[in-house]
């Protein structure tokens, strides 16, 4: 193993038990080292995301072998390389895909899910690329099967997710439809590519769907609601229609009329990313680099950051992603 000289101690996220943002203690522990085909990396961003909150309130246990500090995906520089990874990589600015640990100063990774940091992009943009672009682009490409000519339906926007999930989409010649609870996130929704928004607090989404659509009803839904949506989703979906659900911010739990997924041939189907093993999100990654990566090198694509908090104000920032006022991602800029 070759390691930089490095502190032995460092900052990190810790909760303090299951509940709210007020869980959220910063506490001083050692610096963890790269085990074979790892690396070690000096965090300078790492991003915010829902299940982040959802592990907080004790709904999501990190996977067994992960630790239980929180953040999926971070950015940095490699300073020390386990077993089995090229020497040469050390100094090398990265964004990588975790399975636990990115709310600290340093972070392990698998090197496999380490990703170059596009050209047009700071490091801290680069941060909250790793567990947004993975989860869109294998759900909505892969399970979704979204090919050009198609239309979709993209639920929460104006969310990390969905900005950048209305943007691959746009970019893959797609119809693009968009949810959000405002006006404001509306436009926000318009400005990066989505063909139209509906407010879902103003105007009901199904309707608006049979009627932009003059009632085929579209090719893909991504959905992260779940509950209440699951059906109103069925019945928006075109013959041979494919409904994608990453999330249940609504409950995992609806009574279903399922009759439509026999007459219209639906799909249903859905997944998470944290649990699989590093060889099936190696596959991932590598889609990524191939398609995806030449977009964000090219700026045709972009990730949208709404606001950025040091690490010490970590608590501060699950409020912001409770409040869901937020466009785009919520950043950790995060200082050694």
């Amino acid at each position: 193993m070759k390691i930089m000289a490095l502190p032995q101690t460092m900052k990190q996220v810790r909760f303090s038990g299951p509940g709210g943002p007020e869980v959220i203690e910063i506490e001083t522990a050692p610096v963890p080292q790269p085990g074979p085909g790892q690396v070690l990396i000096a965090v300078a961003a790492a991003g915010i995301n829902r299940p982040d909150c959802l592990q907080r309130a004790g709904g999501y246990p990190p996977p067994p072998g992960a630790t239980a500090i929180p953040g999926l995906e971070v950015s940095g520089h490699i300073v020390a390389v386990g077993t089995g990874v090229a020497e040469s990589r050390v100094g090398e600015a990265v964004c990588a895909l975790l399975i636990s640990g990115g709310y600290a100063q340093y972070a392990v990774a698998e090197e496999p899910l380490c990703m170059p940091v596009p050209k047009p992009l700071s490091l801290l943009e680069a941060g909250g690329l790793p567990e947004t672009y993975f989860t869109v682009h294998d759900n909505v490409f892969t399970r979704g099967r979204l090919t050009t000519g198609e239309t979709i339906l993209i639920h929460g926007g104006s969310s990390g997710i969905g900005s950048t999930a209305i943007q691959l989409a746009k970019n893959a010649g797609a119809t693009v439809y968009a949810t959000a609870g405002s006006p404001e996130k509306c436009e926000f929704c318009r400005s990066l590519g989505a063909d139209e928004a509906i407010d879902y607090r103003a105007r009901d989404f199904g309707a608006e769907v049979k009627r932009l659509t003059e009632g085929r009803g579209v090719d893909v839904i991504l959905d992260m609601v779940g509950g209440p949506y699951i059906q109103r989703n069925l019945a928006a979906l075109a013959v041979e229609g494919r409904l994608v659900q990453i999330a249940f911010l609504q409950g995992s739990k609806a009574e279903l009329d399922l009759t439509p997924l026999m007459i219209r041939r639906l799909t249903l189907t859905g997944s998470t990313l944290r649990p699989r093993s590093v060889a099936l999100k190696a596959e991932i990654a590598a889609h990524l680099r191939r398609d995806v990566w030449p977009l964000l090198e090219a700026g045709t694509v972009k990730p949208i950051i709404h606001a950025t908090f040091p690490l010490d104000e970590a608590r501060q920032a699950h409020e912001l992603m409770e409040t869901s006022a937020h466009l785009g991602k919520i950043m950790l800029e995060i200082a050694i």
